[in-house]
């Protein structure tokens, strides 16, 4: 069996994430640019080898000054530490399209394990004959095990950012060979 190469597709893929403010709504944010591969050669993804980059410095929230801060030493030190990684460990197909991705993430140098929950949602071509792949991701972490410990107190006491962060990606893969 010879093994098959995934792009993401920049144009058709979004990588958000959303976090507690004053414990009452939730606050939304995007990487603007990433990167990610997918190689497999079992059709069903169980045996792919995943790899996924997102740039800190592309961090966008719709708010410049709250972006500001997020790339700054408080949150991601987009300077220091360009770069969100996720390494798949281990793929388990727990139903026709759902699946369990363990592996390896890691932020300002800090690595951890995690558990992403995947919805496969099929293969299409698209209008230039390119096969795609659709999947949506979700996870969620602790940002103070990464060193995003910055948490301001309102005069009430109420903490301004939870420390869970959902993680949540909607991707389509391009099949390049």
């Amino acid at each position: 069996m010879s093994k098959t190469q995934w792009t993401i597709d920049p144009a058709h893929s979004e990588i958000e994430f959303k976090v507690r403010h004053l414990l009452i709504s939730n606050v939304s944010g995007r990487f603007k640019t990433f990167h990610a591969s997918i190689e497999n050669e079992k059709d069903d993804f169980t045996d792919a080898r995943i790899t996924f980059e997102a740039e800190t410095a592309s961090v966008s929230t719709g708010n410049d000054m709250r972006d500001g801060h997020l790339k700054s030493d408080d949150f991601f030190n987009a300077e220091k530490y360009p770069y969100i990684r996720f390494v798949s460990n281990n793929i388990k197909k727990t139903s026709d399209n759902k699946y369990k991705i363990e592996g390896d993430i890691t932020i300002r140098d800090v690595t951890k394990p995690i558990v992403l929950d995947v919805a496969y949602n099929g293969q299409m071509l698209d209008s230039q004959k390119n096969t795609k792949a659709g999947f949506e991701i979700t996870g969620r972490i602790n940002r103070k095990e990464f060193g995003l410990k910055w948490n301001g107190l309102t005069d009430a006491g109420t903490v301004m950012a939870s420390d869970e962060v959902d993680l949540i990606l909607n991707v389509q893969m391009k099949k390049v060979s």
